[in-house]
């Protein structure tokens, strides 16, 4: 689905050229769908942090080569939802759609396990509000098996699909892909995404052992042998082997469920993000390029990010927001009474949750206070820092 961007003429080229919860909804009738059996998960959360890395080399030092235009892929998602959506925000807040797919073709194969059958699925979700000014940030993290109503959507060929009842969240993209998965947020929430990125999981682990891994501490043992993990208590360096399979397990921690690898997820994003503000890469032109090709390699963009030129202008106006100026939350759920694999909507605390976002205010606690959590707090955190804020 998604078309490379075509290269734009006049950029410089080479390394050499330096540049209350309302409770469970009411289920609609129908058969439920039976819980997959045990496999790999993918998590493709570095979409921002790519972002970042190309502002970094952008820049810090000016670093724009012609070859990382070539790289990055993008889809257009404006002309597939077509005109019936959300009211855009007019104060300057935007709010982008990060999804990772868990296909399993090409390199994800390996590193994803199971079956290359074509079909790729929504393996993690995350909405970011950004704040008018652009020093701060809210990030949303949608379960991927939160049972929905998904609208009828079509996709970037131009194929279209039916509404359909109590289906799981991620099965939005497997149908129609990104377009798709965007109509279902913005039905969902009532609010218009600005943009969209996902990134694959080959480029997660090859981004994080060129960053030379990410510090964090966890406060218990987690062993997972789905993930390849095997992590005892205390602080730790993760290659990108490890930290894809920390982001993938939900076996190893908590209940066993997506909610609490969630919790793992956003505690891993925090950490890196906050190493990547301190790493110190502009004395090292190579090793900027080496992180640019990576995390242009790694993303697909919507049609308005999907040059070189555009994300590093989308990314400068966020590099100012850094792990302390984020506040992430799961979207309020609860545990479906007729299936522990999956959850449902905490309706009325989800909307204020949505509420605040179209208003462009603080998330309030009483939003996600009483609903699923997943039970993996604190296991993870940064070094010195240990769990999530």
């Amino acid at each position: 689905m998604s078309a490379a961007s075509t290269p734009e003429p006049g950029i410089p080229g080479g390394p050499g050229t330096g540049t209350g919860t309302g409770g469970p909804r009411r289920r609609a009738k129908g058969r439920r769908r039976k819980p997959r059996g045990k496999r790999h998960k993918g998590l493709l959360i570095t979409a921002w942090t790519a972002a970042g890395i190309v502002v970094l080399g952008g820049t810090g030092v000016g670093y724009v080569y012609f070859k990382l235009n070539g790289n990055l892929e993008s889809v257009d998602i404006d002309q597939a939802l077509g005109t019936d959506r959300p009211d855009k925000a007019d104060n300057g807040s935007q709010n982008i759609l990060v999804l990772g797919s868990d296909t399993r073709s090409g390199g994800n194969r390996k590193l994803g396990g199971g079956t290359d059958d074509g079909s790729a699925r929504a393996d993690t979700a995350m909405i970011v509000h950004v704040y008018e000014g652009h020093e701060r940030a809210s990030v949303v993290s949608i379960p991927r098996d939160t049972l929905i109503d998904r609208p009828a959507c079509t996709d970037t060929d131009g194929d279209t699909y039916p509404a359909a009842s109590d289906v799981m969240f991620n099965s939005a993209y497997s149908t129609g892909g990104a377009a798709c998965a965007v109509k279902t947020v913005e039905s969902l929430t009532g609010i218009r995404m600005d943009h969209y990125l996902e990134v694959d999981f080959s480029g997660f682990q090859k981004l994080i052992d060129e960053l030379g891994g990410v510090e964090v501490t966890t406060t218990q043992d987690i062993k997972d042998p789905d993930s390849h993990l095997d992590l005892k208590a205390g602080p730790h360096r993760l290659n990108g082997e490890q930290a894809l399979g920390l982001v993938r397990t939900r076996h190893g921690v908590g209940d066993g469920s997506d909610l609490g690898r969630i919790q793992l997820q956003q505690a891993f994003l925090k950490a890196l993000l906050e190493q990547v503000e301190d790493i110190g890469l502009f004395g090292n032109p190579k090793k900027l390029y080496d992180l640019a090709d990576t995390a242009t390699k790694t993303v697909t963009t919507d049609s308005g990010l999907g040059s070189v030129n555009a994300l590093m202008s989308f990314a400068s106006g966020l590099k100012g927001i850094g792990a302390s100026d984020m506040t992430m939350v799961t979207m309020p759920v609860v545990y479906d009474p007729a299936d522990p694999n999956r959850v449902l909507l905490a309706e009325s605390k989800a909307r204020q949750v949505w509420t605040a976002l179209k208003n462009d205010g603080p998330i309030p606690k009483s939003a996600t206070e009483g609903t699923a959590t997943g039970e993996a707090k604190g296991v993870v955190g940064r070094p010195g820092a240990v769990g999530n804020k």
